[in-house]
């Protein structure tokens, strides 16, 4: 009996943690207050170090930070403690292993991180006030509230050979950069031009077509050879950006038929309830898809329902009835 409490309190406490499903206010209650701490660990974070500030009301930023920090490490256990509801299927002596796969997520890693600077700066004997500044990574944690960024995470991972090949010739390229312009004005500036790594400087500005313009070619060759760099380097901001703006798009997509499908299994009765309009409500907002877009999905998935639906001649009238 003792057992089955224990699992029905791990099973409400994962509930509640989890992002709020419809109805559920507790839960809901739990994420908008978890946000707004967030935000204000963020913002307590960037005030102090504003020297006035500090000084004025260091004690208080130092007490919201031990509440903050006890908070979160609470939140923390409690997810890996509840992680075994993840998988209900498996049974109960591998629980450990669903905590351990928890463990090694990308968002548990970050609810770690957000905690870690704190303790750190304790436990070490060293001068680790450089580590208060890595709070901000506490932003991150909002990853499990925003539809926006979990897309974005989703995108990074899934493009992530078609990253790593943009970042290889990125560097193939920086490297071939530094070296012509170094071969080309070494002689004309030899200060600024010295060797291929101090080159390298005046490739990335160009590349990336910041140009800051501490290092400049002076030489006929030398400028012909800048221009060409820059136009390449035009190229190569857009190539991330076209595999992010095609990640994003194929996402949106998914989220999209994810809903329709929602939609359809909905309307397999011929209607939809009400609860079952609270279920698709909180799945629109969960998958970050804006209400118009959900109505085109809605009269979309209605009429391939109305199309696909069978019909019959009325023995009476002779009329077509769809049923």
């Amino acid at each position: 009996m003792a057992e089955r409490g224990m699992a029905g309190l791990r099973r409400r406490t994962y509930e509640i943690l989890e992002v709020a499903e419809a109805g559920d206010w507790a839960s809901r209650l739990c994420d908008y207050g978890l946000i707004l701490l967030i935000l204000l660990n963020v913002v307590a974070v960037i005030l102090e170090t504003m020297d006035p500030i500090r000084e004025a009301y260091g004690k208080a930023l130092d007490s919201f930070e031990l509440i903050s920090v006890a908070i979160f490490t609470v939140e923390y256990g409690l997810r890996v403690w509840s992680a075994v509801e993840r998988d209900r299927g498996h049974a109960a002596e591998t629980a450990w292993k669903s905590r351990l796969r928890y463990l090694v997520s990308p968002i548990a890693i970050i609810d770690l991180l957000a905690i870690l600077p704190f303790y750190l700066s304790v436990l070490l004997p060293f001068d680790l006030r450089f580590l208060r500044v890595l709070r901000l990574l506490r932003v991150f944690k909002l990853t499990r509230y925003s539809s926006a960024m979990t897309m974005l995470l989703n995108v990074f991972r899934e493009e992530a050979s078609a990253f790593f090949a943009a970042f290889f010739i990125l560097v193939v390229i920086l490297i071939l950069a530094s070296s012509g312009i170094y071969l080309v004005e070494e002689t004309a500036q030899p200060r600024a031009f010295d060797s291929i790594p101090h080159a390298m400087w005046w490739a990335v500005a160009t590349l990336t077509t910041v140009g800051y313009g501490d290092l400049t070619p002076i030489t006929p060759l030398g400028k012909l050879f800048g221009a060409c760099i820059t136009i390449v380097g035009i190229g190569m901001v857009a190539l991330p950006a076209g595999i992010l703006a095609s990640g994003f798009a194929d996402q949106l997509r998914r989220r999209r038929e994810a809903l329709e499908q929602d939609f359809q299994r909905a309307l397999e009765d011929g209607v939809i309830d009400e609860e079952e309009e609270r279920t698709l409500e909180a799945r629109r907002q969960e998958l970050g898809v804006s209400s118009d877009a959900a109505d085109d999905i809605r009269r979309s998935a209605t009429k391939g329902r109305m199309t696909s639906s069978p019909t019959v001649n009325c023995p009476h009238c002779g009329k077509v009835v769809r049923l």
